[in-house]
């Protein structure tokens, strides 16, 4: 156990703990995942038997890494056993081996986003609803919430709180859309994301031995970043945990940022009060940062109320103070960043790779990608269009999907007739009114169209019966087949390949070269997984596989080293040498739409705590005064979140001018000096004499006439939020209606108004 040498005193306790419930409170940097690696091995090496150990993450990619340490330490044979991986991979594989106690076959699909959202438009335009007030995505995310809160079709129906809130949205159906989809989701045997926790919650509550059987399976649960687990995903683990209650956590409340996801905080502020026997351990010293940015980092989050008390500190050097600057447009604030890694590139050496310019909104990447073009800087931009969610790739997913589940309607209805094979739009409305009708899959109507009697004429039902016998050829071939040939054929004889190869555009060839590559991944996946553990087949497998990426999952084919370019929220888990925080103004980030609840406030800034510790030597925070958005020209303050770092830590950089000591590729001529914003500057009194500037957020009423000391003159139209995170919307005459947070930005009272 040479290992053990290699951990500090608490890393030590925390992997060397074997009984009991446990939480490690792992601050940035701390060095969690060798504990966690580190810990499972020592189970290991302690007679726990690999197979009693299961642990989730969130990323597969995080479960293959950690695997791969782990086998280096106990073995490959003693690794491979280990139930490893996300929360949906590992219920999914569950819900395979018990599927036919809630009446899914084990071969179901799993819908994803898409999938999901096609399916609720056809529902809502079958019901001839408005499709502006009940857009699919809309609809989603209500049933997506529900359930994970395992709120159920027939609970929500039943949930007066929850119909009332659909009453006053102007969407009183929703229930009856949630009844409609889960039936559709049912018969077409699928899941969506979403199931796959409450259906795997459901099975252990309908059958208590299905949950002793895991409980006795599962001696051991581990769960890393855990602040991140919703309410769903806690209920199994506790109750998975609850008959030895041999259960470690893993996670830090201040990189907790997923709030919109449906995580939970108070899972991890709680756990306490599940576990009374709690051990806890706190990893606080940070090996990633400069002393500089952890004591800035410390110095931020200690602004939130609701955390676990911790210090982070390290024994790094103290580095280099937190570069600031202010630009008077988002472009030179573009031209910034873009220039300072063109500079630092040249200067150091440092790869194009350890740079990261990190925002609070997708749309911001505009302005920095001109300006890295400019200087022929390479990029990535994370969260793009990703390589399996492109057309030519979800259409030959699609293929392989109803080969696997032919009575997958989604994937069937995107390939019935594509390419093209002469079944048209009215031949296809008449199988799905046949299906709906006889309440059977689309696939039951294929295979009956002479007994439904649909009146398709001779030609038409001569090309259905053609596709049915592809289909079934593929079928046939699923058991025994090798998973790359399999694939390949179905490419080449349900002629998408020939489709693709006609089109000698640069998109076209492309497009063609892209499914060469889906292919070639299935080579490698069916290499890798020659003998998976469960007997299933391989092509199977992988689209499972395919189907549970995360974002985070997904990699960049081309190894050139490029700049990161992404948000805030996919910065986690992430590291670079010097990172670009950009666009720090008020209403931005913190974000407008999450300043009307302390809770919300804390979430801002805990992202504002990701975003200083993803960064190893350098960090540069900056913001724009004047910004377009929504359309029009906006004068943006300074974010609360920079009079909330210590000065100390903060050196200010001017803009450069042309021909200064520093090249400058830009050659702007303008000058951007100044000092650190205060809150005193957000609050200057007017020089008339005749307005009054309160400190009593309370003393600002609606319909009074005030004063900004840079929108102008204004009149309240409406203040809402709790106390202490008062907003007032003002309608100022010069610059149209703002949104203030009043505890920030002061206003001088000019009058009642009328």
């Amino acid at each position: 156990m040479e290992y053990l040498n290699e951990l500090n005193p608490p890393q030590r306790a925390a992997v060397t703990t074997v009984e009991g419930p446990l939480m490690i409170i792992a601050g940035a940097g701390s060095g969690k995942t060798r504990v966690l690696t580190y810990r499972i091995a020592y189970l290991v090496e302690q007679g726990v038997d690999p197979f009693q150990i299961l642990a989730l993450t969130f990323t597969n990619k995080a479960a293959r890494e950690m695997k791969e340490r782990i086998s280096k330490v106990i073995g490959e044979t003693d690794a491979r056993s280990l139930w490893m991986g996300t929360f949906h991979s590992v219920f999914a594989r569950i819900l395979r081996a018990e599927s036919d106690k809630l009446g899914f076959p084990s071969n179901f699909s799993i819908y994803d986003t898409d999938d999901a959202k096609s399916l609720l438009k056809t529902i809502i335009n079958e019901l001839g609803l408005d499709d502006k007030t009940y857009k699919a995505s809309t609809i989603y995310n209500r049933i997506s919430s529900a359930k994970n809160a395992l709120v159920t079709a027939s609970a929500y129906q039943k949930n007066e709180i929850l119909k009332a809130e659909d009453d006053e949205a102007l969407r009183p159906r929703t229930a009856e859309i949630y009844a409609l989809y889960t039936g559709r989701c049912f018969k077409a045997s699928a899941m969506d994301f979403d199931d796959l926790l409450l259906k795997t919650y459901e099975l252990f509550l309908r059958y208590p031995e299905v949950l002793y059987k895991y409980q006795n399976r599962f001696q051991f649960l581990l769960v890393d970043e855990f602040q991140d687990t919703n309410f769903a995903q806690y209920s199994i683990v506790k109750q998975l945990a609850a008959l030895y209650q041999n259960i470690c956590v893993v996670g830090d409340d201040a990189q907790s940022i997923y709030a919109f996801r449906g995580a939970n905080i108070q899972n991890i502020l709680d756990f306490e009060q599940d576990y009374p026997d709690l051990k806890t351990f706190k990893l606080e010293q940070n090996y990633r940062s400069t002393q500089c940015i952890v004591e800035a980092a410390n110095h931020i989050i200690a602004n939130n109320r609701g955390q676990i008390p911790k210090t982070v500190w390290t024994q790094n050097e103290k580095g280099n103070k937190i570069k600031l600057y202010r630009a008077l447009t988002d472009n030179e604030e573009g031209q910034f960043v873009a220039s300072s890694i063109h500079e630092t590139h040249l200067r150091d050496h440092t790869p194009h790779d350890q740079f990261a310019v990190l925002y609070r909104t997708n749309a911001q990447s505009r302005a920095l990608e001109e300006a890295l073009r400019k200087l022929n800087v390479p990029y990535r931009i994370y969260g793009g269009l990703s390589f399996y969610h492109r057309k030519e790739i979800k259409d030959l997913l699609a293929y392989i999907r109803v080969v696997i589940n032919p009575a997958d309607e989604e994937a069937l209805k995107r390939i019935i007739n594509y390419p093209a094979r002469g079944i048209g739009k009215a031949s296809l409305d008449k199988m799905f009114v046949s299906a709906a009708d006889n309440d059977i899959s689309l696939w039951e109507v294929i295979e009956n169209l002479e007994a439904l009697g649909l009146g398709l004429g001779t030609g038409i039902r001569t090309k259905i019966e053609e596709f049915r016998f592809m289909m079934m050829r593929f079928q046939g071939a699923l058991m025994t087949a090798n998973a790359y040939d399999l694939a390949a054929e179905i490419a080449q004889h349900s002629g998408l390949l020939q489709d693709l190869y006609s089109d000698k555009s640069p998109e076209g060839v492309s497009r063609y070269e892209n499914v060469l590559e889906l292919l070639n991944g299935i080579k490698e996946f069916a290499d890798r997984e020659e003998n998976l553990p469960d007997g299933r087949p391989i092509l199977p497998a992988f689209m499972e596989d395919v189907a549970l990426l995360t974002d985070a999952d997904e990699s960049d084919d081309d190894t050139t080293p490029k700049v990161s370019l992404m948000t805030i929220h996919a910065a986690k888990g992430l590291e670079f040498q010097e990172v670009f925080v950009v666009g720090l103004e008020d209403s931005l980030f913190p974000n407008q739409q999450n300043m009307h609840s302390r809770a919300e406030m804390e979430e801002e800034r805990r992202l504002f705590y990701v975003a200083i510790t993803r960064a190893m030597k350098q960090l540069s925070i900056s913001y724009s005064t004047t910004r377009y958005r929504y359309g029009s020209l906006m004068h943006s303050e300074a974010s609360p979140f920079i009079t909330e770092l210590n000065q100390e830590h903060i050196e200010p950089i001017a803009a450069r001018r042309a021909g200064g000591n520093a090249p400058d590729p830009f050659r702007r001529n303008i000058s951007s000096s100044f000092s650190i914003p205060a809150h005193s500057r957000l609050r200057k009194v007017s020089e008339t004499g005749t307005a009054s500037a309160s400190n009593n957020v309370s003393d600002y009423k609606v319909g009074m006439l005030v004063k900004h000391n840079r929108f102008g003159q204004g009149k309240i139209i409406g203040i809402d939020g709790p106390a202490g995170q008062k907003t007032a919307t003002v309608l100022f005459k010069e610059s149209g209606e703002k949104r203030l947070l009043l505890k920030f930005a002061k206003l001088d009272i000019l009058g009642a108004g009328e």
